[in-house]
């Protein structure tokens, strides 16, 4: 073989799958997520996967990243991430809706260069026969283990049948839905999407929860849905009871005054997105625990140098979901087993998607846990008609840019976007 892989080909592939009315704090899923899957192909034959989100302003950016890489060595990392930077000067990058990431224009660059670092791994790995693992310093587990990720829910979209996890608008339901996911997957930990009921109900379930599952530990999330008092106030009700508390209220000069007070930790994936938002957090002891996310921090190895910041400076780290695919989970379980510091458990969407982009049979939970692949690369072959059946659902479903509050107002035009609410 010759000494370098070139790439001569990318191909990005917007796809929908489709997705049930999780609700959240500013709106609820609409019928279909959007991801984008990215192809890489080299002269050598091998080829490599990656996988991002879809709005329409960040299909553009990969679009012209696409188009910057081609012809670059695989292994030219470094290289291509200031390619990319160079293509996106003075694009700021700051669009996107909803908790789509929640991203600052900071981090432009890191969520294009994402995919392409993922897919490049991924050859590399094929190319010397190691797991992607490998290549960002071993796995220091074999298995990665995930949280249950329970939602307040319709029980289905409008006009459509109800899906099989049916309604779930109290805590009775949401301790349903935690036995079902427990019972079909083997979570050891449990995390509530909240924000969406007055706290005090959300407690309520959070509690019903505890006397379900004493032994699991309990993460809430309302993403920023609370006034700095009213957090106090959820914090001091559950104290003993939650393992973390995430996102209580917005913007890290809130979550500081919340962290003097609360006598659990407080995490976050809203306040801290970006590099140049650690060193004020860390100033402001702001969060406790930062909940990382490879397609927003610039990739894998960039992932690894937050870890090492988080090490550095007394942070806890876990890692943040959105509404993925395959891909993705291959590449946050790699992820995941070559961290040391990682001190919680992963946030995963997985149970809650139907259809897939990937050949079945690699990725599977047990216990709660994926084991990580230990074939060449990421371990995953793409289901090619899958793929083209996916992406026919993206052209047919109307759907273009994420938009939960959008999803919401047309469907009770009387909602209004507030943060805090409560």
């Amino acid at each position: 073989m010759n000494d370098q892989l070139r790439i001569t080909g990318i191909t990005v592939t917007p796809v929908a799958f489709r997705d049930p009315p999780l609700l959240n704090a500013v709106g609820v899923h609409e019928p279909y997520a959007l991801r984008a899957v990215v192809e890489i192909t080299t002269d050598q034959g091998l080829t490599g996967l990656g996988e991002t989100y879809a709005d329409e302003g960040h299909l553009s950016r990969l679009g012209r990243a696409a188009r910057a890489l081609t012809g670059m060595d695989v292994y030219a990392l470094g290289a291509m991430y200031q390619r990319i930077a160079a293509g996106l000067a003075g694009d700021t990058g700051a669009d996107g809706s909803g908790l789509t990431g929640l991203i600052t224009s900071s981090s432009t660059v890191d969520r294009v260069f994402s995919p392409f670092e993922v897919a490049c791994l991924d050859i590399q790995g094929k190319a010397v026969g190691r797991p992607v693992s490998d290549l960002l310093g071993g796995a220091v587990r074999d298995e990665v283990p995930f949280s249950a990720y329970l939602f307040y829910k319709w029980a289905a979209h409008p006009g459509a049948e109800p899906d099989p996890w049916g309604e779930a608008l109290d805590a009775d339901a949401i301790v349903a839905q935690a036995r079902r996911m427990i019972d079909a997957y083997g979570f050891t930990a449990i995390k509530l999407k909240g924000g969406v009921l007055p706290p005090e109900e959300e407690i309520e379930a959070v509690r019903a929860l505890r006397a379900e599952f004493p032994s699991h530990p309990l993460r809430l999330d309302p993403n920023a849905a609370w006034s700095v008092p009213t957090s106090f106030k959820v914090a001091a009700e559950l104290d003993g009871v939650l393992e973390s508390l995430e996102d209580p209220t917005p913007g890290q000069k809130g979550m500081a005054e919340v962290a003097r007070q609360s006598p659990m930790p407080l995490a976050t994936n809203m306040c801290v997105v970006a590099f140049d938002e650690l060193a004020p957090c860390v100033a402001q002891n702001a969060v406790q625990v930062v909940l990382s996310d490879h397609h927003y921090w610039g990739g894998l190895h960039r992932s690894k140098l937050l870890s090492g910041i988080c090490e550095t400076f007394g942070l806890g780290l876990s890692m943040h979901s959105n509404s993925h695919l395959g891909i993705s989970l291959a590449a946050m379980t790699h992820l995941a087993a070559a961290t040391p510091h990682l001190s919680y458990a992963c946030d995963t969407h997985w149970p809650w998607k139907d259809e897939d982009v990937i050949q079945p049979g690699v990725l599977a939970f047990a216990d709660g846990a994926v084991r990580v692949p230990r074939t060449p690369g990421l371990g995953i072959e793409l289901d090619r008609d899958a793929l083209a059946r996916l992406h026919e659902q993206y052209l047919t479903c109307g759907l273009r840019n994420r938009d939960d509050t959008g999803y919401m107002q047309r469907l009770h035009p009387g909602y209004r976007l507030r943060s805090p609410r409560w």
